[in-house]
């Protein structure tokens, strides 16, 4: 593999600056030309939106054209699918994708791959199985490791409980593995140490959060922990928490690592957040497709920061925001070329 770096720690910028050369690799245009389409479910959670904005400026820096579009919500599958099929019309040279499910994006991005016009599954995975019977394919995945992050909750949800109690988990859309794979990690972990007394979906969204957190506490009033598969439904259960005078007794840890839950972590009604860095996301997706253009095999997985942020550590994060405070090799760093 060509070489690799260690990406810089708060506010240093991601290195090997990519110049646009003409007329290099696959394209036969010059990457000032090059057209980068990416799709996610929404813009109203702030996770996606830093996606977004580290697609954008990423795309900025290097002198790529980065459009970057989405659905209504997190659930809005048909609103995503509409997205792709106009951009699939309008000449674009790459596809960074993140599904709403495993299988909806699929049949709009058969025009795409018919084209031969590269695609990349970005944050959660497209079904393999699937995508091959409609003969779609994706150059790499890029995301984090979502089973590493329920299992660093765990540990620190052990660690804060003194490893015995009962605990609750919000999951998110019912079948979507990124939720899956985090419920995985945790329980995982937590498994003869925490009882977990109730598992609910709350869609990934902070009133339902709220609205299922208070059945839980008249349920359960005597919990101790909630672990959220993401910070908007973490967040939720923390006003919920908070409404109920239980601040400080009942300890709420979730994913993703978005403002709001920086700050609710620095006020101390988060106990913590499992970020995921999607700026990083964004900016790995622009670099990957670059590197594609330019005639480079780029890994089929490359594997997005995440670090446990706590009150120790969330005020550097804060001042980093939304870079990543932890080091992490980018294997795609190599590979795009000045």
């Amino acid at each position: 593999m060509n070489s690799r770096f260690r990406y810089a720690v708060a506010g240093m910028a991601l290195v090997s600056a990519v110049a646009l050369t003409a007329g290099c690799g696959r394209g036969e245009h010059a990457s000032s030309d090059f057209k980068i389409a990416v799709v996610t479910r929404n813009f109203t959670n702030p996770y996606w939106a830093a996606l977004r904005d580290g697609a954008k400026a990423e795309g900025a820096r290097l002198g790529v054209d980065v459009a970057v579009q989405a659905g209504q919500s997190e659930t809005d599958a048909d609103g995503e699918n509409a997205q792709i099929s106009t951009l699939a019309a309008q000449g674009y040279d790459c596809f960074a994708v993140v599904p709403v499910n495993g299988t909806n994006v699929i049949t709009p991005l058969v025009p795409v791959a018919r084209k031969n016009i590269p695609i990349l599954n970005l944050d959660t995975q497209i079904d393999a199985e699937a995508s091959k019977q409609a003969g779609v394919e994706y150059a790499s995945f890029i995301g984090s490791d979502n089973l590493a992050a329920g299992r660093i909750a765990a540990e620190k949800m052990l660690e804060t409980l003194g490893g015995t109690g009962k605990v609750v988990v919000l999951q998110g859309i019912a079948g979507e593995q990124n939720g899956i794979n985090r419920d995985k990690g945790f329980s995982d972990a937590v498994a003869g140490k925490l009882e977990i007394v109730q598992r609910t979906p709350a869609d990934y969204e902070q009133d339902k959060g709220l609205t299922v957190t208070e059945a839980i506490l008249k349920a359960h009033p005597d919990i101790t922990g909630i672990f959220a598969a993401n910070d908007t439904m973490g967040l939720g259960a923390a006003q919920a928490i908070k409404n109920a005078g239980r601040t400080g007794q009942i300890k709420v840890i979730s994913v993703d690592g978005i403002q709001a839950a920086l700050d609710a972590v620095k006020a101390g009604t988060l106990y913590g957040t499992v970020t995921q860095y999607p700026y990083a996301e964004g900016e790995l997706a622009v670099q990957a497709c670059l590197a594609e253009h330019q005639g480079k095999d780029i890994p089929a997985r490359v594997v997005a920061p995440i670090a446990f942020i706590g009150k120790d550590n969330v005020e550097q994060q804060i001042a980093a925001f939304p870079k990543p405070i932890t080091a992490f090799d980018n294997p795609l760093a190599g590979l795009v070329h000045k």
